[in-house]
């Protein structure tokens, strides 16, 4: 098995909004805003060679959206989704699987395509995962988070028949050497991977840990649902990952890819940080 970084750009969130309820003299040190007091973000996808399964973790915002919408959030950086894909050889048609951790557009926007007037898989010839409780969430959503969840990037995946559910329920596997964990503080029912790998756990932690600043227990996003049950599940998941030496895999963090934690006097911290690729 191999994994491969999958760098699909970066864009500009508020970073009021990414710290929540930290203040911003403490939040602009870790990653410091523009005069409009927005942060750059990686989005950071996983691409995963497993036998004859070629995977797809996440697949960044596309760019698909009109100019109006992705003014919004400031798209930059030479990377993009084919270019990060043809560097090792492959093409999006090469895709056996699309694991989609949720369906935040910023996080799924890469499913769909335009083709001409229709709106088409971006994956020809692969399957793309959810699970029914996320898909439900996110298909029937509620006013705060549905500016989240673009219809044009969701339901042209079950039209096209190309969708398939995962069981709901953690550790469920979803080759040999990936199982999934759940968490339910930033969505419902949002999926982590936690792929086997090299004698090391990394677990690709999605919006449960953005980016290795979100680390300490009350930096939680004003984006989440339910940040106490964020906080709840961040406790339980940095305890295990600490003791267990996890390599965390940030798909936000503009400049860290994996880290390990480490006790301080002050909590769980970041202990190290190192490229994918040294593993």
């Amino acid at each position: 098995m191999q994994l491969h970084t999958i760098n699909t750009g970066l864009f500009k969130l508020d970073g009021g909004a990414m710290f929540g309820v930290v203040p911003k003299t403490l939040w602009q040190k870790l990653n410091p805003p523009d005069a409009d007091n927005l942060c750059t973000w990686a989005m950071r996808c996983l691409l995963v060679e497993d036998g004859n399964r070629l995977i797809l973790i996440d697949n960044g915002i596309g760019n698909k959206q009109d100019e109006k919408f992705l003014s919004h959030y400031r798209l930059h950086g030479d990377d993009t989704l084919d270019k990060s894909l043809a560097a090792l050889g492959y093409h999006r048609n090469d895709i056996t699987d699309v694991l989609l951790t949720h369906l935040h557009f910023d996080h799924c926007g890469g499913s769909i395509e335009r083709e001409g007037d229709k709106l088409v898989p971006a994956f020809r010839n692969a399957t793309y995962w959810s699970n029914e409780a996320h898909w439900k969430w996110a298909t029937e959503p509620n006013d705060r988070e549905k500016a989240s969840f673009l219809k044009e990037n969701i339901l042209p995946i079950q039209q096209s028949g190309q969708l398939k559910f995962i069981e709901q329920r953690d550790g469920v596997s979803f080759t040999d050497h990936i199982r999934l964990r759940f968490a339910y503080g930033h969505t419902d029912a949002m999926m982590l991977p936690e792929i086997r790998y090299k004698g090391h756990t990394i677990v690709y932690m999605a919006d449960l840990l953005p980016s290795a600043a979100h680390i300490p227990i009350p930096y939680v996003m004003a984006y989440d649902m339910f940040p106490l049950t964020t906080l709840e599940e961040k406790k339980r998941f940095l305890m295990e990952a600490n003791e267990r030496q996890y390599v965390l895999y940030f798909e936000h963090d503009p400049s860290i890819e994996c880290g390990l934690l480490h006790s301080t006097e002050k909590g769980i911290r970041l202990k190290s940080s190192f490229p994918l690729s040294d593993l």
